[in-house]
């Protein structure tokens, strides 16, 4: 299998399919310290990214909105002071998509 981080996102339609369960158990042990939230019925992946004070927070909520222009798929992104909080999900279909996947993973390597 192709590392989630050297795939790219594909354009998304509303009748995309979301991820089936199987797949799903499958994708998320390649992202293992993202949660699954539900919120208001819809699926998104989550995960906050500790920093040691706001500048360096903010550099890497920019990081995250360059990285999301280049593939055109764009997270929920809350910046605190030491805090990062990315949520990715497909507005489009409502739920997961396996571009969230890539997009987790892709967070991740940002971080480092």
């Amino acid at each position: 299998m192709v590392a989630l981080t050297e795939e790219k996102c594909e354009a998304c339609r509303a009748d995309a399919p979301k991820v089936a369960d199987a797949e799903l158990a499958e994708l998320i042990r390649a992202i293992p310290d993202w949660n699954i939230e539900v919120r208001e019925g819809v699926m998104q992946l989550e995960k906050a990214f500790n920093f040691k004070n706001f500048v360096d927070a903010l550099d890497f909520t920019n990081k995250v909105a360059a990285l999301a222009e280049r593939e055109g798929h764009h997270p929920a992104l809350l910046t605190e002071w030491g805090k990062t909080t990315v949520t990715w999900w497909s507005h489009k279909v409502k739920g997961l998509h396996r571009n969230d996947f890539i997009m987790s993973a892709k967070t991740d390597q940002l971080y480092g």
